[in-house]
């Protein structure tokens, strides 16, 4: 009788040791290397400041979250191959804040397959909310939003003449035609249009075209490096038009690589303010930083903050054991969430998460202002 209850006692401790130690695995696939390597470990230091706080006190419903982050270099082929390798060799719960249109497009299938959700895409195609899939959660505006709304900007202040440089992928291919829609809408169009190769970029023929072209002002769709190896190029042949581009830009990694020509360019946003504590998101975010040595937040970090607090959110809506299909569930289900001053909602027939855009402009301190 002794022996069976010695027995029963190590069963019961070995189960609270297991429990005790158990985890909820989310993996990431993206460029932590490569020409978008800064934007990411901003938006990954800005999830896992809100990851490490919950972790702290416990963990979502006792259970602690550990994200494993592989590197894809921003190569789409290996996005899908390491998404397959999180999926099947680690048993993600969840993916979570891919980084790429191509990129995420390649892991699609996989999703479908596996019945796998990813939370937070750092990606706004169109083609990521529009037709609805059922395993893919955004937590930002379109891209298309964000093209429109920079050229209705651009012609609000007076500006007519406005060239387009775009990445020739699906990615450039987006938010073109954003950009198209915001030209229509107020009765213009663009002066040029140029593209260029997504890995092999070169623009010693475009440079010299938009300074003969004498526009005001430039969309450059791209991302980090690309378009600042672009922006020099451009000023090197003359061209003091206004530079805007997009959200995947918004970092302070990518404001060092523009170097002097930092400035004045501009950047849309997705997300409130990131200098602005009277937004509860913002002030949340800064004082977790702060308490890690850090000045603040930038707005990459705060895509990644959100990110993770819809991550929380829906594996604490699927109870203790958060399956992969408890977790789809739980997500389709929120509705007006509030994650810090803003409401993320999904449905079936909506898996946008969030609309808010904004518009900033790079300051002379080398800081992003609105």
């Amino acid at each position: 009788m002794n022996r069976a209850l010695h027995w029963l006692a190590a069963v019961v401790g070995l189960c609270i040791s297991a429990s005790a130690g158990a985890q909820i695995v989310v993996g990431q696939t993206a460029g932590f290397s490569g020409p978008v390597a800064a934007g990411v470990k901003e938006i990954s230091d800005g999830a896992k400041l809100y990851l490490d706080s919950v972790n702290a006190q416990g963990g979502v419903n006792g259970q602690k979250i550990e994200v494993v982050a592989m590197d894809d270099k921003f190569d789409p082929k290996l996005a899908a191959e390491n998404a397959k390798a999180l999926i099947t060799e680690k048993n993600v719960s969840a993916l979570f804040l891919t980084r790429g249109t191509p990129h995420t497009q390649a892991i699609m299938p996989l999703l479908e397959q596996y019945k796998v959700p990813l939370v937070a895409p750092s990606t706004g195609a169109m083609v990521l909310h529009k037709p609805v899939n059922p395993w893919v959660f955004n937590v930002r505006a379109t891209y298309q939003r964000e093209a429109e709304r920079a050229v209705q900007h651009l012609s609000l202040i007076g500006i007519e003449r406005i060239g387009v440089i775009h990445v020739e992928d699906s990615f450039g291919a987006d938010l073109l035609e954003g950009a198209k829609k915001g030209f229509a809408a107020v009765a213009k169009n663009p002066v040029f249009i140029e593209k260029y190769d997504r890995a092999k970029w070169d623009f010693s023929k475009i440079a010299p075209l938009v300074a003969g072209a004498d526009v005001q002002a430039v969309l450059f769709i791209g991302s980090g490096n690309a378009v600042a190896d672009g922006i020099e190029a451009i000023r090197k042949a003359g061209s003091r038009a206004q530079m805007v581009t997009f959200s995947n830009n918004a970092s302070g990694g990518f404001i060092k690589s523009l170097k002097e020509n930092a400035r004045g360019v501009i950047v849309t946003q997705v997300f409130p303010y990131e200098r602005s504590l009277s937004a509860p998101i913002v002030k949340e975010a800064h004082d977790l930083a702060v308490a890690k040595g850090l000045e603040g937040v930038s707005p990459a970090m705060l895509e990644g903050f959100a990110a993770a607090k819809v991550l929380v959110a829906a594996l604490r809506r699927a109870g203790p054991s958060p399956s992969r299909l408890k977790i789809q569930q739980a997500l389709e289900t929120m509705n007006k969430v509030d994650i810090g001053g803003l409401e993320v909602s999904f449905s079936a027939n909506d898996h946008t998460g969030l609309e808010f855009v904004d518009l900033s402009i790079i300051g002379p301190n080398g800081k992003f202002r609105r």
